[in-house]
């Protein structure tokens, strides 16, 4: 089954039939000792850090994957007004969250 995911609030030739309510998915991924070494020598000389960009892309991807995961069970169509966002746990540590609307279609 696929499900379309937008950050819309609309699907161009499709209506809104049902709200199925709220999904989400989350992760927490901790900074690793020798990633943050890696960082303190990139941030002496500039750049992208790479490690902490993979790491970060990754976590999206498995928020997002958790959140459509959640909206297959409930049978959506779709996920509207999808978002990310992301919060410190504890020093070290941070969340990632997908968030959105599951809709059934017409």
């Amino acid at each position: 089954m696929e499900i379309i995911t937008t950050t819309t609030s609309e699907i161009p030739g499709k209506k809104v039939a049902k709200i199925l309510g709220v999904v989400k998915g989350n992760t927490i991924r901790a900074r690793h000792v020798g990633r943050d070494i890696a960082a303190g020598f990139k941030n002496i000389v500039g750049g992208e850090i790479k490690s902490y960009t993979d790491m970060t892309t990754q976590a999206r991807e498995e928020s997002f994957n958790r959140m459509v995961n959640q909206a297959v069970e409930l049978k959506a169509d779709a996920i509207i007004n999808i978002r990310f966002a992301t919060s410190m746990i504890m020093q070290g540590a941070a969340e990632m969250l997908a968030y959105g609307t599951a809709v059934k279609l017409k």
